[in-house]
């Protein structure tokens, strides 16, 4: 008697029509495309860009190392611990939506008009909702910390510390975000892999805008604090919006997902840069460490912007080659060595070893422009660049292992990267650099005397 074969569950026919899926999703034109992702390619596609956010870094240290001196800055120290966390939200919220929009135009998502139009307007729905919402929460940290390390605060300047925050950080959103709609569309149509090309953009803007609107809308409301409803105001009004982000974010099924999945996240990671942010603080003011406002957001910048680079190509990969919850071939090690990470043939590894690469000669270049404009008014002497280039290289390769096992590991729990990996990954390269440049500076200090 013939055996009945035994009936497959309704998750397994899906994850077997998910593979064929994959199998047959446009096999010669994507082989075409992970043939031409070599060492060179991706090379040639992220220096320039890379070297784009540097610069746009650098000039954000100088403006951290002006406004540092500023009326708001020296009566609310606070603002110093709140501004890694602001400033830390380009990779909360912008890498993270250029990481989903990266994916998305990879896989083909963005090629229907009418697709394109519901998947960008209900994303940027979710920034705008969520950046309001971490703005108000890194505030309160801000305010909670800098009570705990300096004493109480006055219920007037914590509400006007509320405003500027979730102001500043509603309007960078808003203007970054447009800002990677356009670069990934744009990159899409001229062959370039957004994944390259994306994040770097965003971290070239990204510290600029954001403590240039920063510092204007704090002094701005400092200025006129005698004004007793207009800080509240700001902050009603804000809040009041908050519905209308929530209902147009409602109409995708992806920004749906991040409106359930993606908070978690953001939080921690505000909170871990919070912590950088009180090292700063007690740092910034101490005259022995002069001109470390100038390098903050270059170290802290770069190593964010190249790990969000690797995050984002890991998950796109893992999106065109497999389903979430099961690793892909030469993927399945949940935790990789360091070999498996930068010595294996592949366009991972490929790549972490570009990334890897660029550190020293784009830290070198940085230095040089600081030096030559005199930022900070520290001098760069060669003993400190060493500590700072070596700084700078464990940084970035500590990120870029991390950004292997936490991919992977989103991966493996069916969480999207993409919302997972990147603001985690860009918070500790925040707490990393502020922590290993402290060390540098004091480094110097005990080696020259």
């Amino acid at each position: 008697m013939a055996k009945i074969p035994p009936q497959e569950s309704p998750m397994e026919s899906m994850k077997i029509r998910r593979r064929r899926e994959i199998e047959d999703r446009d096999q010669p034109e994507r082989g075409r495309e992970e043939a031409g992702e070599t060492s060179w390619t991706v090379g040639s596609q992220v220096t320039l860009p890379y070297l784009l956010s540097g610069i746009g870094m650098v000039l954000a240290g100088f403006e951290l190392d002006i406004i540092q001196h500023w009326p708001v800055f020296k009566a609310m120290s606070e603002i110093f611990i709140l501004a890694p966390a602001l400033v830390g939200l380009k990779g909360n919220l912008e890498m993270t939506l250029a990481s989903r929009l990266s994916t998305a135009a990879n896989t083909g998502k963005l090629d229907s008009a009418a697709d394109c139009w519901l998947l960008v307007t209900s994303n940027l729905a979710v920034i705008q909702l969520q950046s309001t919402v971490v703005g108000l929460i890194s505030a309160v940290v801000a305010i909670t910390l800098g009570s705990i390390s300096g004493g109480n605060i006055e219920l007037n300047r914590a509400i006007l510390l509320c405003a500027s925050s979730a102001s500043t950080a509603f309007i960078a959103s808003l203007i970054l975000s447009l800002v990677m709609v356009a670069v990934i569309l744009g990159s899409r149509k001229v062959g370039v892999n957004p994944d390259n090309v994306a994040t770097p953009i965003a971290a070239s803007l990204g510290d600029l805008v954001t403590l240039s609107l920063l510092a204007a809308i704090s002094s701005t409301l400092y200025q006129y604090a005698d004004i007793t409803y207009l800080a509240p105001a700001v902050c009603g009004l804000l809040i009041t919006v908050t519905p209308v982000w929530l209902l147009i974010a409602r109409r995708n099924s992806s920004s749906r997902e991040v409106l359930q999945t993606g908070w978690q996240p953001v939080l921690v990671a505000m909170l871990i840069s919070s912590c950088g942010g009180l090292i700063l603080d007690k740092m910034i003011t101490d005259p022995r460490f002069q001109g470390m406002a100038v390098f903050t957001p270059v170290i802290n910048g770069v190593g964010g912007n190249l790990v969000a680079i690797q995050a984002s190509r890991i998950s796109t990969y893992l999106h065109q080659s497999s389903i979430p919850g099961e690793l892909p071939q030469g993927m399945q090690e949940l935790c990789p060595n360091v070999c498996q990470i930068f010595l294996r043939s592949g366009p991972n590894s490929n790549s972490a070893r570009v990334l890897l690469f660029l550190v020293v000669p784009g830290h070198l270049l940085f230095l040089f422009t600081i030096h030559v404009a005199r930022g900070g008014h520290a001098s760069i002497t060669r003993i400190f660049t060493v500590f700072y280039l070596i700084a700078s290289l464990l940084q970035v390769f500590l990120l870029l292992c991390g950004a292997e096992l936490l991919v992977r590991l989103a991966w493996k729990l069916r969480l999207d990267p993409d919302n997972f990996s990147i603001p985690y990954l860009t918070a500790f390269g925040d707490l990393l650099g502020i922590s290993f440049l402290a060390i540098c500076f004091y480094a110097k200090l005990v080696t020259e005397g």
